[in-house]
């Protein structure tokens, strides 16, 4: 499948590409992997959505929880940050099984540090530093993906040229 990449100038461009994941979200559940350098925009990407899925109180960093979950409107969104794993099974002690049950959207960041223990992701965002600006490549791995990368692109390229 291929992939898209996208220009993000600055914060609020990262911000407005959250705001369009959470607008298109495809009705099935999803997980995006949330890749890239530290401070390359990954919780920021991950606040905006989550703020456009209607959450309204703290949008904590999961750095050191690990696992940070909101209700929303579209049910219950998993944060992850596997910054400060070292390896997979301590994930074990997090009831990430029952987790899949109930949880409508995953975000995860530094996806390669749960390995087997994490769903199948749907939608790979990795980000990068470009000067002073950003560099996103998303890129879908699943149906669920395609599709909702598809939306994404119409929405966001609507966006831009309105």
């Amino acid at each position: 499948m291929l992939s898209t990449e996208l220009d993000l100038a600055d914060a609020a461009a990262t911000e407005q590409l959250g705001r369009c994941l959470a607008q298109t979200l495809p009705a099935e559940p999803v997980v995006a992997a949330l890749s890239g350098d530290l401070g390359a925009g990954k919780s920021t990407l991950a606040r905006a959505l989550l703020r456009a899925l209607g959450v309204t109180g703290a949008v904590r960093s999961p750095t050191y929880t690990l696992v940070e979950r909101y209700p929303t409107a579209v049910g219950e969104c998993l944060h992850l940050d596997l910054y400060r794993i070292a390896d997979p099974e301590e994930l074990d002690f997090f009831g990430l099984d029952e987790l899949r049950e109930v949880a409508r959207v995953w975000l995860v960041e530094w996806p390669s540090r749960g390995g087997n223990r994490l769903p199948a992701t749907d939608l790979d965002i990795e980000l990068m530093h470009a000067g002073e600006a950003r560099r996103v490549r998303l890129k879908p791995l699943t149906e669920n993906g395609k599709a909702w990368l598809d939306a994404a692109s119409a929405v966001w390229h609507g966006a831009r040229n309105s």
